[in-house]
């Protein structure tokens, strides 16, 4: 990959997803970088107070907000004496801001498959794409690695995992078949690694999202819990990085210090290590192909303790393995599998379904629907719609 955001100006950034746990560092190490970045664009999906706090903090250009919220927006813009930004409603002014000749770098912080749209379109148009959005790929699989390939973008990892992987391997990807042997993903195992898997279905929304390492969204502190969100992670590498399914290989690491590693054909290993601070991957993505200061805190070695690796038991995180099977079965499987874990999550989240029976929702999901190979972002939405109305009926039935 070559530099394409210039020399001598700012880069000027447009955080998509900027009142989530993403959004708001990413805007922490930008601050700390005011002769380097510039803020255009932010956008949220509800939260009004938050976004037009961010709006006085970083003066965007644009703001965009859910369609219903946009004249909150502007009520609360005003009433912190924020002149010049234009509200923009979101189900126009997401692909809007990621392809205005105005922003060089689009972080995707966006949460599910909401987040697809303007990530393809910020892709087509060639920008610097910071990618948290990992349903993009998910979703997307090679249709969207298409689009980033036709539009020039220059796609940089920002999951934790991801970021490690990219930093471990050969700077030239040509070589990468060649040199590599293996890459091997590391999870934390979330807070109930050592649970009695017969008490699982006890779990509250509470005790799932209280990550021992990570502060993150409570989505995605489930999917940790689950491990769904490592099963994830396995197919956004698999499209990422271009490894068949069988060269991905997971391993639990409860330290979250090693984040992710990759073997060489020599066996010699590659490791990243750090803090469990996801201002490290933003500020790489950020300054890449340099280093910048991330604000966090750096390892302290006489401290650090030991470091442990266990492997993933199916009876306890059972989800995992559908990230194998469904990148063996039709594409768009990997989509059906995205949405029905969104479906499931939510449902257990509002009290709906129990927390052992995410995985089953799951599983049924992909069991009751094959879908149509996806050809467009409106085959994709279709695949995601349909997907969520069978999950939906998967968690009625796990419900009674």
């Amino acid at each position: 990959m070559q530099d394409k955001t210039g020399s001598g100006r700012r880069q000027r950034v447009a955080v998509l997803g900027a009142t989530g746990s993403i959004g708001e560092q990413t805007l922490d190490v930008v601050a700390r970088h005011p002769q380097r970045f510039e803020v255009v664009a932010l956008s949220a999906a509800r939260q009004v107070q938050r976004l037009a706090q961010q709006c006085a903090q970083h003066r965007p250009r644009w703001a965009v907000i859910g369609d219903d919220h946009v004249d909150a927006l502007r009520t609360a813009l005003a009433a912190l004496g924020v002149a010049g930004v234009q509200v923009l409603p979101a189900s126009t002014g997401l692909v809007d801001v990621a392809t205005a000749p105005e922003v060089d770098t689009v972080m995707a912080a966006i949460v599910g498959a909401a987040g697809l749209g303007p990530c393809l379109a910020a892709a087509r148009a060639g920008k610097r794409l910071l990618l948290a959005n990992k349903e993009a790929l998910v979703v997307g699989g090679e249709f969207f690695i298409s689009a980033v390939r036709a539009g020039g973008a220059q796609l940089l990892p920002i999951d934790s995992e991801h970021s490690a992987i990219f930093q471990a391997l050969p700077e030239d990807p040509s070589t990468w078949d060649e040199r590599v042997d293996k890459i091997v993903l590391t999870a934390s195992g979330g807070p109930f690694r050592q649970r009695d898997p017969a008490t699982l279905g006890e779990v509250t929304p509470e005790q799932a999202c209280a990550h021992p390492n990570w502060v993150m969204g409570r989505k995605i502190s489930v999917d940790s819990a689950t491990m769904m969100n490592k099963a994830l992670e396995v197919i956004e590498a698999r499209y990422l990085f271009g490894f068949a399914p069988e060269r991905i290989e997971v391993v639990i690491h409860p330290q979250s210090v090693v984040h992710s590693m990759v073997q060489y054909r020599d066996r010699s290993v590659v490791a990243q290590l750090g803090t469990p601070d996801m201002r490290v991957p933003i500020a790489y993505g950020l300054g890449w192909p340099q280093r910048i200061e991330s604000g966090a805190e750096a390892l302290d070695w006489t401290r650090l303790g030991a470091l442990t690796f266990e492997a993933p038991g199916p009876q306890r995180f059972p989800g995992l393995w559908l990230a194998w099977e469904a990148l063996q079965a039709p594409p768009g499987t990997t989509a059906v599998l995205n949405a029905a874990n969104e479906v499931a999550v939510d449902a257990f989240l509002q009290g709906r379904l129990r927390f052992d029976h995410i995985h089953r929702v799951n599983r049924a999901t992909l069991e009751a629907y094959t879908p149509t190979p996806p050809a467009s972002l409106d085959d994709l939405l279709a695949l995601d719609r349909e997907a969520r109305a069978v999950a939906w009926q998967q968690v009625r039935r796990a419900a009674q």
